[in-house]
This record gives C-alpha cells, structure tokens and sequence, in this order.
C-alpha cells in the first residue's frame, strides 16, 4: 500500500505544480519557452522553432538532412537542433515542464506519452492530422499504438515516424564455423549460447543486456518463451508477468549471465552492449532494429544477419519490443504552424523514407514502407514481414500509466541486476514487479472513472 499512497502523492503534487507553473505564466506573459498548461499559440507560421531529437547522438546527422530539407523547402522557417541522449529525454522534458524551456516539437514515442500527457503540455494531433496530407498515408497500427500508449481516450498526442522492432542479430560467419544453425527458435538459441562460448578465449554466445533499459529485454524473453500473448488477465485487473510459465522463462534466459555472457553485462546499457558485440567475439545480441547501420560499420554485411526473435511453443513468435516513435508538439509553442508543417514534412514520403533507411527502422508512411531499400535491409523486411503476416503476437506494454516508467526504470533496473548476481529469484523480481503493476492499474482505473 505503500507505493500506491507514494505515487498517488506525486500525481497530486505534480498535477498542483503544473497547475501553479501555468496560472503564473498567464499571469506573467510566456515567453514562448512553455510549462504545463500553456495554450501557445498558432503563430505566423513563420520564424525559428526548436526541435528537441530523443536519441541525440544515434540519430543528429540524419535529423539534421531533413532540417535542411525543410529549410530549403520553407525558406522562412529556422529549425533549432537540440540532439538529447535517449537515456537522458524524460527527465529533460520533466525538468522544462517544471521550470519552463519546452520545445515546439520533440521526439515522444510510446514509452513517455502517457506521463508527458498527464502533465497537459501535449498539443492533441488527430484534428491537424485528418487536415493534413499525411491523412490515410500513416501505419494505421502505429497510429492506435500511440492512442493507445497515450491513456486519454483515443487522443494522438503523437504523430508516428517509425516502428523499431525487437531483433536478434546473431555473426554468421561464426555460427558457420560452428556448424550451428540460425537461432530461429529458444532452443537453438540456448544451444548456440552454449557452443560459442569459450570464457578463456574471451568469446561468447550472448551479450545480456543487465544495465538501462532492461528491463522489457527481460519481458521479451519471458513472453517469448511463455507464448503468453496478453500482459493482462482476462479481468483487466492483474498482470500476467509473474505467470509460472514467464517465471520459468526468465530463469532460464538469467541463468546466461556470466556463464556464456561477458560479466561487463551488469551495467551494460544498449550503447555499451552494442558497441562490445561490433567489437568483440559474441555470438548474439538482443536489440532492435535501429543498431542496424552501427553493425554494418562495424562488420560489414556478411557476417552478420537480424532476424525476428525466435520462435516458442508451437512454432509462435511473441514479442513485447515494437516500440513506436514519434513526434509531438507541445501546447506552449508560440509558432504551432511552423512546427506542425515540421511533423508533417519530416512524415512525407521522401522523409520518412530517407530518417528510416539511416535508421534503420520500419517507416510509418505507407509509401515509403514500399521503397526498394526495404527490400535491401534484411532485418527491417523480416521485421516488417512479421509485423504483418500473422506471425507475431505483440504483448502491448502499459505504456499508458503514468507509473510505467517508474517501475521499469528505477523501481526495477536494479532488481533485475540481482537476479543476475544470483541475489534475487526470478519468481520474486516478477511478483515485485506484478504487485507494483496491479496498483498502478486499478489507480489509472480509479482515475479514468
């Protein structure tokens, strides 16, 4: 009970310092700059806006193509490039809504909708978008995604640019020396785990990821293993997570750790684990399609391939990882023109194609989903593929409360790292896990009415 009365203390307090933040602005006259509750304004559809990117770094060079494009495309328009490292985004955005410095538009996928949401700085987007030319050209599955993940009956408070599909990259030239066959199913990825590990020669069969983020790697191999194709029960009320079958998965797939995985594991976050698998002798890595171009760099294109994540009972994929990216604009925008006619350009067809061809990911305007590169970059055809042929059961994640991030994050990142030392059971991370879930669930219930 402890947790619910914690939480149920911060909602309240930030929903009051929201409140306060924008009664004084109103009262002050915004600068444009933005706290929660903040109207902005339409503006001359002219001028500078400010883009905040939510994967600095990974994805600046490619953002700033399309800036220029645009730019060139809109003379009259300047697009301020602010790049912010994944791992750093939320707290940014929660910093600028407390104390004012919010972007006209920003990177908000499906994982940080539903607090941003709460939070009332989010411009809903469907009305712009059933105005606009991208209207009938976005995935429809990626737009119910993000309505989904939002919380708030149906709202867009983002428009899609990509799906960034869970993969399992496995080296090809050195499971063919082992004469090991392509890890499509559990059991052959535990197998080839086993025989590409030599810890004295410093090779191994598996980089698990124990640092940042790990925790949907985690779900992803208990679902996997499980086939459990609903993160909720039948009542809407419980988790599935600490069902006995995703407890035995991940028992299994914890075990790994150390014993056909580098130790650095522990603390490793996707940068880490990405950059050791390209340099390193490891035989498989978990991640997601936009590390695609990082191992091409690194290892060229034969000797290594991406493909779906494996198979479980009754040769059925399930996966938790899909997550849906994209862009929104933020209330207190004074320039709300300029900076919708940014999304839309950055959606448009050559856009959308050129941002997920570097990316690596499979795009959300229908037309560039057709482009002949897809084709090329096997990983996001395969992905795509399984998106959409009936093959893959995705276990949507709760990204729509506003605890998710908590409890994936802090809550349970260093949880899951015990597991891995062999200081915690699998059975009570899950069931940690599940209590903490099941109260955030009937308190967005209670909220929603």
């Amino acid at each position: 009970m402890k947790i619910s009365i914690r939480r149920s203390r911060r909602a309240a307090i930030a929903v009051a310092l929201g409140s306060v933040l924008a009664l004084t602005a109103t009262a002050c006259g915004d600068d444009g700059s933005g706290t929660g509750g903040d109207k902005g304004a339409e503006g001359s559809g002219k001028g500078k806006i400010v883009f905040w990117d939510n994967n600095g770094g990974v994805r600046t060079d490619i953002w700033k193509e399309i800036i220029a494009d645009f730019e060139k495309a809109n003379p009259d328009i300047k697009v301020e490039y602010v790049g912010i490292a994944s791992t750093e985004y939320a707290s940014k955005v929660d910093t600028a809504i407390q104390g004012g410095g919010l972007p006209d538009v920003g990177g908000v996928g499906a994982s940080m909708i539903a607090s941003i949401a709460a939070q009332n700085v989010l411009e809903p987007l469907g009305g712009r978008l059933s105005k606009s030319s991208l209207n009938g050209k976005l995935n429809e599955d990626m737009v119910k995604s993000l309505k989904a993940a939002g919380g708030r009956d149906d709202t867009l408070f983002s428009i899609p640019t990509s799906a960034n599909n869970g993969v399992l990259y496995y080296r090809t030239d050195l499971f063919k020396k082992a004469g090991l066959d392509a890890p499509t199913t559990w059991e052959k990825f535990y197998d080839a785990a086993d025989k590409l590990t030599n810890t004295g020669k410093n090779e191994f069969g598996y980089t698990i990821r124990g640092g940042a983020g790990s925790i949907a790697q985690a779900l992803d191999a208990s679902y996997g293993q499980s086939g459990i194709t609903s993160f909720w029960d039948a009542s809407g009320e419980k988790t599935t997570v600490n069902d006995p079958k995703n407890v035995a998965g991940l028992e299994k797939y914890a075990a790994l750790y150390k014993k056909v995985t580098p130790a650095a594991d522990l603390n490793n976050d996707f940068t880490k684990m990405v950059a050791q698998w390209d340099s390193g002798t490891i035989g498989m890595l978990n991640h997601n399609l936009g590390s695609y171009q990082d191992h091409v760099k690194a290892l060229g294109v034969d000797k290594f391939r991406g493909i779906p994540q494996p198979t479980g009972p009754g040769g059925k994929r399930v996966q938790v990882s899909n997550p849906v990216d994209g862009l929104g604009l933020f209330k207190a925008s004074k320039n709300k023109e300029a900076a919708w006619k940014f999304i839309e350009f950055a959606n448009s067809h050559e856009e959308s194609s050129k941002f997920n061809e570097s990316a690596g990911q499979v795009p959300s305007n229908t037309d560039a989903a057709k482009d002949a590169w897809i084709s090329k970059a096997e990983p996001t055809k395969l992905a795509a593929d399984a998106l959409s042929d009936g093959s893959t059961t995705i276990v949507q994640l709760p990204y729509y409360l506003p605890d998710w991030g908590t409890i994936s994050k802090s809550d349970n990142e260093p949880n899951f790292q015990k597991v891995l030392l062999g200081k915690m059971s699998a059975k009570d991370f899950l069931d940690t896990l599940a209590d903490q879930l099941n109260k955030a669930q009937a308190e967005w219930k209670e909220q929603k009415g």
